[in-house]
C-alpha cells in the first residue's frame, strides 16, 4: 500500500456538495485529512471537517472563507479547484439560411465566472497561505474537452482550456515556493448532472469510451488523492486524463 503522506493535512474542495466535489471530500476525508467543502448549494460536512458557503466568483467570499480555514487549522496544504457549471448552447445557429439562435452573453458569462474567474479567485486567496506555511498543492479540475474541444460548449472548453493553462503558469510561478500544480482532466463522469440525460445519448457516451463505461465520481476523486499524496511529489504542470481512453470529437 502506498504511503500518501496526507494523514491530518488540510484540504478545501470547492464545489463540494456532489458529484465529483462531494466525491474527493470524501476520499480525502477517508485518507484522514480535515476538509473544507465549499459550496453555494448548504451540504454537510465530512467527518472532522467543516462546510462553508462560498461564492467562488466572489473575492470576498472566497478570502474570508480561506481566513476562517487557517484560523481553525492553521494552514492549508492541498486546494481542489472542482466548482463548476455548464450552459451549453452552439454559438450561433441557422435554419433555411436564417439565423434561429445564439450563445447569449449571460451563458459565456456566467460559465467563465465560475470555471476560469473562480479558479482564479481561490487559487490567488489559498496559494498566499501556502507560501507562509512553506508549500502545498493546487488541483484543477479541467476537462477532456479543454483538450479535444466540444459541440456545443464554447463558453465550458473555454474556461477548461484556460484552466489547463493557468496551470502550466502556476506550476512555473509556484514551484520556488514548494507548490505543486496539476489539473485533472475527467472524461463522461457518472455524477448527478450526467445522469438526467436521456438513456440514449449515456450509451452514446458509453459507446465512444473505450472501456466501455463511464466513469464515478470516486475515479476522480482517487486522482486527485493520488496527485496530492508523496507518490506525486515531482509531478507538477501536469494534465492528468481520466476518461478510459475516451477523445471527443464532432
Amino acid at each position: 500500500m502506498i504511503e500518501t503522506g496526507l494523514r491530518e493535512k488540510v484540504v478545501v474542495v470547492t464545489g463540494a456538495a456532489g458529484g465529483i466535489g462531494r466525491a474527493a471530500a470524501r476520499r480525502f476525508a477517508e485518507e484522514g485529512c480535515r476538509v473544507a467543502s465549499w459550496d453555494i448549494v448548504e451540504a454537510e460536512p465530512e467527518k472532522g471537517g467543516i462546510f462553508q458557503k462560498v461564492d467562488v466568483t466572489t473575492a470576498a467570499s472566497v478570502e474570508a472563507a480561506a481566513r476562517e480555514v487557517i484560523e481553525r487549522w492553521s494552514a492549508i496544504h492541498v486546494l481542489i479547484n472542482n466548482a463548476g457549471v455548464l450552459r451549453d448552447g452552439q454559438l450561433v445557429r441557422f435554419k433555411e439560411g436564417a439565423l434561429t439562435g445564439s450563445m447569449s452573453d449571460e451563458q459565456f458569462d456566467s460559465v467563465i465566472n465560475v470555471n476560469l474567474r473562480g479558479v482564479f479567485l481561490v487559487t490567488r486567496a489559498v496559494a498566499a497561505h501556502m507560501i507562509l506555511n512553506g508549500g502545498g498543492v493546487i488541483l484543477n479540475a479541467s476537462s477532456v474537452v479543454g483538450l479535444y474541444g466540444n459541440f456545443g460548449q464554447t463558453n465550458y472548453v473555454a474556461t477548461k482550456a484556460g484552466v489547463i493553462g493557468m496551470t502550466r503558469v502556476w506550476a512555473r510561478e509556484l514551484g520556488k515556493y514548494n507548490i505543486r500544480v496539476n489539473a485533472v482532466a475527467p472524461g463522461f463522469i457518472a455524477t448527478e448532472m450526467v445522469k438526467s440525460i436521456p438513456e440514449k445519448i449515456l450509451q452514446g457516451m458509453r459507446e465512444r469510451t473505450p472501456l466501455g463505461r463511464m466513469g464515478q465520481p470516486e475515479d476522480i476523486a482517487n486522482a486527485y488523492l493520488w496527485l496530492a499524496s508523496d507518490a506525486a511529489s515531482f509531478i507538477s504542470g501536469a494534465v492528468l486524463s481520466v476518461d478510459g481512453g475516451v477523445v471527443t470529437g464532432t
